[in-house]
């Protein structure tokens, strides 16, 4: 699995600012009233259970319904075409990035002592090598920790175990960066699903500046496979605009 760009990018200021700087809910994706839950969501367990065959124990279909109320606009905006395309956009990228859904945590370890910004006035109170990547987005950075952390209204950055031990706020991380992140794109996943942009927007706003652009044709095309998997469990078109 590679390493998430959220980390390879933020290696200096500049980004460690881009992935800061957009913290604050698009509107369609700020928190609202009302809740939704497992018998809303557009992904059955069932269908849950198809996408991820070789899924970890870990990424339970619980969690993920659990963690939907802190965005309720996720896969809950537009049509129910749309939606479905959202939560199969949403869950092609998860799949591509955990390897589906079977890696909880960044498999180098090497890594791991290289994801702390000391520049950062509240450094990294739980060690040094503790920001590494986790859950299904693969969460990494003391920087990022805060962020989601704030976000969610959990200390994530006293405590960023609980992203890989706690099924429920791993989910919440990945809808956080879905939601409100743009990342090396112009719009969040979620609005690009949402206003019509299609998949490859989602793509270029989680490691666009990797992939995209030909960078990495591989890799995009893995993640367009997953999505026009999922999109025809779900029972709906893909969409155009796939690739970045």
């Amino acid at each position: 699995m590679h390493p998430r760009i959220l980390g390879l990018l933020a290696a200096t200021g500049a980004a460690a600012a881009l992935c800061t700087l957009t913290l604050a809910p698009s509107a369609s994706a700020q928190k609202a009233g009302g809740e939704t839950s497992a018998a809303a969501f557009v992904v059955s367990e069932a269908q849950f259970e198809q996408m991820f065959p070789n899924r970890n124990a870990f990424y339970t279909y619980s969690g993920l319904t659990a963690a939907l109320d802190a965005y309720p606009g996720f896969s809950n905006t537009g049509s129910d075409t749309v939606k479905k395309q959202e939560a199969a956009a949403f869950l092609a990228n998860v799949s591509h990035e955990t390897g589906g859904l079977v890696h909880i945590v960044e498999q180098n370890q090497a890594n791991y002592p290289h994801y702390c910004d000391t520049t950062q006035p509240y450094g990294c109170p739980a060690g040094n090598d503790k920001y590494y990547g986790r859950g299904p987005v693969q969460l990494s950075w003391n920087f990022n920790y805060k962020a989601a952390g704030d976000a969610l209204g959990i200390d994530l950055l006293n405590n960023p175990d609980l992203v890989q031990n706690d099924p429920a706020v791993a989910w919440k991380t990945g809808l956080w960066y879905w939601n409100t992140q743009s990342g090396p794109g112009t719009m969040t996943p979620h609005d690009a699903m949402v206003d019509g942009a299609g998949f490859g927007e989602t793509i270029r706003a989680i490691n666009g500046s990797l992939e995209c652009n030909g960078g990495n044709p591989g890799q995009v095309q893995s993640r367009i496979e997953n999505y026009q998997r999922f999109t025809q469990l779900l029972g709906v078109e893909p969409g155009g605009n796939l690739s970045c």
